[in-house]
């Protein structure tokens, strides 16, 4: 992310009042258009151990050939990705059951069940599926709605605190895209609706962008050629700060790349209030609470080849 982290600190621009609509109240999604499905889904929970350390547990959930798959990374350096080499890595090849991992002088145990999930939109389910990950015997990670059969047959000392603190959904193909996202622990869960595209017209002084929460359009940005990088804030929940990012420079000017060239970025992340910086701007060291939530969701699309 340092890379766009400095395009943004060089090259951003702030949306003003000729770019960017107030709230509106018309219909943010017409019946004939169609959002895109996920074909990855990638969550980060961190989990706070009795120990007093901390422990990364990444989700991928994928579509493929074969059906949809999960896969598990685990870290404990919260400042590195879990794809480093800090990291292990582990693929669910089965609807339901469980394995023991050994990392980092801990036991992990993942136990999951699959076998009746229900699906809405991608490639992670929405209900009738668990996934447990116990460590050293201690709850540090429960998903789904079938707690009671988690944990039955356990041996359970304790539960530990997690929360999710990144969220990526990767789309291809159209340029309407979905997504639901809580962006704090007592907050509400929230519909979010973007689109980008040209309006009467596929030139690229046409193109524009649009932003809705809740089937509300919250801004609009238009002559994305020039205004192709820039972020928004928004505020949620009872005055939580959101800041709304967008990079689509790759999806506007590289028409002759692969599809996975075309790319567009959207970022939303959790900001403590219009006093602090905005977070890109922000370095690890000068941060006077890291172990403060903060949660982010990363959309990359990419385009279709014309």
């Amino acid at each position: 992310m340092r890379s766009l982290a400095r395009c943004y600190n060089e090259h951003a621009i702030k949306v003003s009042d000729s770019y960017c609509s107030g709230p509106s109240n018309r219909s943010y999604l017409s019946p004939n258009m169609t959002s895109a499905t996920p074909n990855t889904i990638t969550c980060i929970y961190r989990a706070k151990l009795s120990s007093g350390g901390n422990l990364l547990i990444t989700l991928t959930w994928r579509n493929g050939a074969t059906g949809n798959g999960l896969t598990f990374q685990f870290s404990e350096n919260p400042t590195c990705s879990p794809s480093k080499s800090d990291s292990d890595s582990y693929r669910l090849r089965k609807n339901r059951g469980s394995e023991l991992f050994q990392f980092c002088n801990s036991i992990i145990s993942v136990s999951w069940d699959l076998s009746y999930a229900q699906y809405s939109n991608g490639p992670e389910p929405e209900n009738g599926f668990y996934v447990l990950v116990l460590v050293d015997w201690e709850i540090c990670l429960l998903l789904g709605d079938m707690e009671e059969e988690a944990k039955e047959n356990q041996t359970i000392h304790g539960i530990g605190n997690f929360s999710l603190v990144s969220r990526r959904e990767n789309f291809s193909g159209c340029s309407i895209y979905s997504t639901k996202a809580r962006f704090c622990d007592t907050g509400e869960v929230h519909e979010i609706l973007i689109k980008c595209g040209g309006e009467g017209g596929e030139g690229l002084k046409n193109q524009q962008l649009s932003v809705s929460i809740d089937k509300k359009m919250i801004f609009e940005v238009k002559r994305l050629a020039w205004n192709f990088r820039g972020n928004q804030a928004i505020y949620l929940d009872n005055g939580l700060l959101v800041d709304m990012m967008w990079d689509l420079h790759d999806w506007l000017f590289n028409p002759a790349a692969a599809a996975a060239g075309r790319r567009a970025v959207f970022m939303f992340r959790t900001r403590s209030g219009l006093d602090s910086r905005l977070w890109l701007e922000e370095k690890s060291s000068d941060r006077k609470d890291k172990d403060k939530a903060e949660f982010s969701l990363l959309i990359c699309a990419c385009k279709s080849p014309d």
